[in-house]
This record gives C-alpha cells, sequence and structure tokens, in this order.
C-alpha cells in the first residue's frame, strides 16, 4: 500500500497545502470528517502527488474556524458540502454554501453523523419551497423544466433542472440525493468482516470494486499479507465487471443515438458477459467470493475462460467496428459534450471520463493493488473530450481487460486463496480501485473493541456527477441523453 504517514496541519494552513499539492502537478482526492472521540471533530483529506509517489493524508482538528479550500481545488467543493450537511461544520468562504446532501425540507434534529444523533430517530422531512436558481439578465424566455425525480422505467432518482431557450440549454442544475441511504453510517459498529455484505451493496453494478477496495483498506489496517493465487484473482474478478459494466455502457449509448440494432447487439454482450460471471462464481454481479485476506473459495477459471473470452472479443471487435463505420452514430458523438483537460482535472472526472480529456491516470497503472504491479494493463487515453473519445477510451478497455485477463489466467500460481486477517484494533487503512467508472476510494477506522468506528467512500460518480453539468452548460437539448450517457454515471453510486 503506497500511503504516507498522516501529516497534521492547522486550519489555516490547509490553503497553501492544497497549492503547493497542485502546483508540484498533484491531485486532491477527497475529504471526509470523523469523530475520533465523542468530543473530538477531525477532517481528513486524501492527495495524490506527482509521478506515482505515496498518497499523502492530512489530518486537521477542528479547534478553530476551517477555511474552504474549493477555490484552490475545486473538486472539494462537494466534500466540504456534504460535511456540512452531515456533521454540521461550514466552511469559512464556501463558494456554494448551500445544501448538498440534505434538502430543503430537511429538519434533523442535530447533525446526522454526530455520536450522540438518536439510532431509533428517524430524519424529519417537511413540505418545503424549492430553491430556484434565477439567472442573471433578461428571463422572459427562458423556460425552466423540472424532469423528475421519478422517470421513465426503471431509472434511479433524479431531478434535472433545465433552463433553456428554444433548444439551448443556459443553465443545468442536478438534483441528486433523493435517496440518500447514509450507507456510510451503516458501517459504524460493524465488525470488519460484516462490511464487505454492505460494500457491495452501494453500488450493484461496482460490487467488485467496492468490495476489493473495502477489502485493501480493512488489510491495510490490519497488515494482512493477501496469498498470490487470490491476488490474481482478484484482479480477474475486476476485469470481468469492467467488461460487462463498458459493454452495457455501449448498449445505452446506442439506445440515445436511437441505433437500435446496436442497442440490442450491446446488451446482448452484456447478458453474454453476465453468464461467464454466473458460470465462474455463480453471480452475475460477481457477489460473494471476496473477503478479507483473500477469498471466501476457489476459482477454476484457467481452462475454460480464455477460449470463452477469445468468443466474445471476436463478436465485441465486430461490434465495435460497426460502430465505429455508422456515420448516424458518430455524428451524434462526435463535438458532444466536450469536456476540456483542464476543467476535467480541477473539477475530480475520474476513469474513462478524464482519459478521454487526456487526463492520463489509473490506479491499477499508477498506484497498484490486487496483482496490478505484475500485470499492468494497457491504459487508453483520448484528448478530445468529446462523448466519441469517452466511447473510444472505453473501447479501448474492453480490448485490454480480456487481454489482461488471459494474461493472469496463464501466469495464475497454485497455492491457498486466503490469509488469517487478524483485525488490529484502534487503526486505519485506505484502500482503493480504479472501477469501470474511475477512482474509488474507501478509509477504514477500527475502534479499540476491533469495530468499524468510520468507513468513508469516494466513489467516481460522485466526482463525474459534479463534472457532468459543465458540459451541459450551453449545449442543446437533443443531445442531452447522447452526453448523460457517454458519462456512464450512476445515481446509486453518487447518493449512497
Amino acid at each position: 500500500m503506497t500511503i504516507s504517514q498522516p501529516m497534521t496541519l492547522r486550519p489555516v494552513e490547509l490553503k497553501d497545502a492544497a497549492a503547493r499539492m497542485l502546483a508540484s502537478g498533484g491531485r486532491m482526492q477527497m475529504a471526509y470528517a470523523w469523530y475520533p472521540q465523542p468530543d473530538r471533530l477531525e477532517i481528513r483529506y486524501t492527495a495524490s502527488p506527482p509521478a506515482n509517489a505515496p498518497f499523502a493524508i492530512w489530518r486537521c482538528e477542528v479547534n478553530e474556524p476551517v477555511p474552504s479550500i474549493a477555490a484552490v481545488a475545486p473538486l472539494l467543493s462537494w466534500y466540504e458540502r456534504e460535511i456540512t450537511d452531515l456533521y454540521g461544520l461550514g466552511f469559512v468562504d464556501h463558494p456554494q454554501p448551500h445544501r448538498l446532501v440534505l434538502h430543503e425540507g430537511a429538519r434533523p434534529i442535530k447533525p446526522p453523523f454526530a455520536p450522540d444523533y438518536p439510532p431509533d430517530q428517524p430524519l424529519r422531512v417537511e413540505r418545503a419551497r424549492q430553491e430556484i436558481l434565477r439567472l442573471g439578465g433578461s428571463e422572459a424566455d427562458v423556460q425552466l423544466l423540472p424532469f423528475g425525480p421519478v422517470r421513465a422505467d426503471v431509472v434511479e432518482s433524479g431531478e434535472f433542472v433545465f433552463y433553456y431557450l428554444g433548444e439551448a440549454i443556459l443553465h443545468y442544475h442536478p438534483r441528486l440525493f433523493f435517496k440518500h441511504r447514509g450507507m456510510e453510517k451503516r458501517f459504524e459498529g460493524l465488525l470488519p468482516e460484516r462490511g464487505i455484505v454492505l460494500a457491495e451493496r452501494v453500488s450493484g453494478v461496482g460490487s467488485v470494486a467496492h468490495a476489493l477496495a473495502y477489502c485493501e483498506a480493512v488489510e491495510a489496517a490490519s497488515n494482512c499479507v493477501v496469498p498470490n493465487r487470490a491476488r490474481v484473482l482478484r484482479l480477474v474478478l475486476a476485469e470481468m465487471e469492467r467488461l460487462y459494466n463498458h459493454l452495457h455502457y455501449f448498449g445505452h449509448l446506442c439506445s440515445t443515438t436511437t441505433l437500435k440494432v446496436g442497442e440490442a447487439e450491446g446488451k446482448l454482450l452484456e447478458e453474454q458477459a453476465k453468464q461467464l460471471n454466473t458460470r465462474l462464481t455463480g453471480s452475475r454481479f460477481l457477489r460473494s467470493v471476496l473477503t478479507l485476506g483473500g477469498l471466501r473459495r476457489d476459482l477454476s477459471p484457467k481452462r475454460w475462460l480464455g477460449d470463452a473470452l477469445d468468443g466474445l472479443q471476436a463478436r465485441f471487435s465486430r461490434y465495435a467496428r460497426q460502430m465505429e463505420n455508422t456515420a448516424s452514430h458518430l455524428d451524434r458523438l462526435i463535438t458532444t459534450g466536450r469536456l476540456d483537460r483542464r476543467l476535467a482535472f480541477d473539477q475530480g472526472a475520474t476513469g474513462p471520463v478524464e482519459r478521454a480529456s487526456g487526463v492520463d491516470r489509473d490506479l491499477r497503472r499508477d498506484h497498484p493493488y490486487a496483482a496490478y504491479a505484475e500485470l499492468t494493463p494497457k491504459v487508453a487515453v483520448r484528448e478530445a473530450g468529446d462523448a466519441h473519445a469517452r466511447a473510444q477510451v472505453r473501447m479501448a478497455e474492453v480490448e485490454a481487460s480480456i487481454a489482461l485477463i488471459k494474461q493472469a489466467l496463464q501466469s495464475l500460481p497454485d497455492g491457498p486463496i486466503r490469509s488469517d486477517c487478524k483485525i488490529v484494533p484502534d487503526s486505519e487503512g485506505l484502500g482503493w480501485t480504479e472501477s469501470p467508472r474511475g477512482t474509488l476510494f474507501y478509509a477504514v477506522h477500527i475502534g479499540r473493541d476491533g469495530k468499524l468506528t468510520r468507513v468513508k467512500i469516494k466513489s467516481p460518480s460522485f466526482s463525474n456527477w459534479r463534472v457532468f453539468p459543465f458540459t451541459v452548460h450551453d449545449s442543446n437539448m437533443m443531445d442531452y441523453a447522447i452526453n448523460e450517457a457517454s458519462f456512464g454515471l450512476t445515481i446509486a453510486g453518487c447518493d449512497r
């Protein structure tokens, strides 16, 4: 695990520390609050220095006013607002000092994450008038469309507020967290081994990524060494999850461009990948396999999975060529939802979204976990930053994932698949994965009784939902669905 020892900073030192990190080529990753003791509130910041250096952890005790550093590192704006909603801590000079997680009608008797918040007390919600943004200048012809939160089909709950003139979108504001489940709070008081079940259900289509990051965090806190066979099989599971997610992505993207044959073909390929998951693990979503110290049970993919992936790869290659040679499809993708490199970096874009905008980052290569140090993937990067570039990155990742799995199968060692992971009381750890949607972090704190006291989840969709509106402003209504599909967002992963 490449993590530096936590460094203590005073609130007045935060802005300068963040500025130095960015000036050196590093990047802030997340911020969260927790109570080391019932009467002590502390903020933790995670940053990634340049040149693959260890992650930097800063701790800041709240014993004086804490300044917002969103003006220096814009991607931290949502994290600060989340802390304000859940912990009641206000940040001085925050550029957007309004609620994020708690909507206008929420009336908690005290901050929901306060140590003495009554566990049997439901959050009181009253009817309240929605805050409506007022645009500057003449508004006589500007139309307002609040779409959602209940939408068609089985789409997750979210409200999207459009300010538009004709077909032109002047401004766009997503209202999320309608079904915020308090998943981080649910971890508190659990034995670490029971937390895996929760992690797998934070975002159903990221079960392996979440469970693996959680296991890595607890293993780091416990100085637990995972056997080599389990490390390689964890890589196989992670890449199988990437495959079915990306195949689903292409089916959905084709749906938004009205390429119906492409939609059907993408969904068929997704189904075939999920059937391989079932044959491999018994679960279409690859659940109930990971555990602390390795795997719950051994897997035997060596004799059959490579051949099955050869067939899937041949079908996907044909499918990808057809998409890239369909003018009506490409016309809707090229130049749609452009996100430039500077904006992607500053606002915290991650995964295929940032790599499509020229930001060359991938945790599998830059901060390897599982068996990625020995089996390094080929990282695809594009510069255009539009919907087509985001699709191209995922196309390349499908091919790279298949190649990586086949390489892993060839080098799969014999041996145990689990080591005894003895929980260390009063410890902490950081785990991460490069999920199909981008960087995913779990910060885990274990109390003196060996139970979880705090689990922080930094999910990729939390980051990419923050970035997405910047590509919608000044676009048009006809391209909106295509642009949203090209980001591959999930609301469950954001709302948690």
